[in-house]
């Protein structure tokens, strides 16, 4: 692997996860439900971890608002294909990166944020290389939601450039962690896993 500059990823995703996708429609569509609500999720935690940080909270708000949206895109896509809702046990995508960030402010926020980026990033990755995968009206679902997914991953970076350290340093640590998360065989596909083992 090579160093990826702030904001690139590390890895492209392995093509047998898009050649899995269209078998595991439920799981994917389930998911992605689970991963818009943490998103919205996220963005709250982080109005409430940082609240004396006015910028921060207001670009919070709104993102934890659109991606309740995208939430409520995906729950209706999944009631019209009659998936019925149901859990599924977390993939090792999100702990394997929550495991990395570091405990200490100023680094905290720094890590949150930088990962959120990866995360969005990740996400608009795979929602473009879904098009081509699922059928057209699933593939124009996801070619909506990727520019989302683009504007998110960089509101992310915008706001840790605020912050005081080496970004770009930080980055690329955090970007192997995630480009080896995405890229080992995975036992269970996730809208974030790595290949079927």
């Amino acid at each position: 692997m090579t160093a990826a500059s702030l904001g690139q990823l590390l890895a492209t995703t392995p093509p047998p996860w898009f050649e899995a996708a269209p078998r595991h429609l439920d799981e994917l569509l389930l998911d992605h439900a689970n991963c818009e609500k943490k998103a919205a999720s996220t963005a709250l935690a982080l109005m409430f971890a940082y609240p004396e940080d006015v910028q921060l909270a207001s670009h919070m708000s709104r993102l934890a608002r659109e991606e309740l949206r995208h939430f409520e895109r995906v729950q209706a896509r999944l009631g019209e294909l009659r998936v019925p809702f149901r859990r599924l046990p977390p993939s090792r995508y999100a702990e394997g990166l929550r495991r990395a960030v570091r405990r200490l402010e100023p680094e905290r926020c720094v890590d949150l944020l930088l990962t959120g980026a990866l995360i969005e990033a990740r996400s608009h990755e795979r929602f473009v290389g879904l098009q081509s995968h699922l059928d057209p009206g699933l593939g124009r679902f996801y070619a909506d939601l990727a520019t989302a997914e683009e504007r998110h991953a960089q509101l992310y970076l915008q706001l840790a450039g605020r912050r005081e350290g080496d970004l770009e340093s930080r980055w690329c640590q955090l970007a192997a962690i995630e480009a080896e998360l995405v890229t080992r065989p995975d036992p269970q596909f996730r809208f974030h896993s790595g290949p079927p083992a």
